[in-house]
């Protein structure tokens, strides 16, 4: 199972295992990571579990697009590495994906 890596603003690390086929989102949502909230419950229509995708990884996670990219527009402080994690499906190519979670959602 993927190892993926929530990094909340203040550093904390949490390293969780995640099933091939869940999203990014629900790893989180199912392990109570702090600073994923997933309001919209993964449908692409909020922005509350924005994350910064370890640069290592941007080509195997690719870029926002369409909806998802509509949907950074409300997030605070994007950059181009920001991602919804609820678009990023785990695949075993993602094992030891890190994430960093924004100041704004904690």
């Amino acid at each position: 199972m993927p190892k993926i890596t929530y990094i909340d603003h203040a550093g904390k690390e949490r390293t969780i295992e995640v099933p091939v086929g869940l999203t990014v989102m629900e790893g989180a949502v199912k392990n109570n990571v702090p600073g994923i909230d997933a309001d919209c419950g993964g449908a692409c229509a909020c922005a509350t579990c924005h994350v910064y995708v370890d640069e290592r990884f941007m080509d195997k996670v690719g870029k926002a697009e369409g909806m998802e990219t509509s949907m950074l527009d409300f997030a605070e402080d994007v950059a181009p590495n920001s991602r919804l994690s609820c678009q990023i499906r785990v695949t075993p190519e993602l094992d030891g994906l890190v994430v960093r979670t924004p100041k704004s959602q904690h």
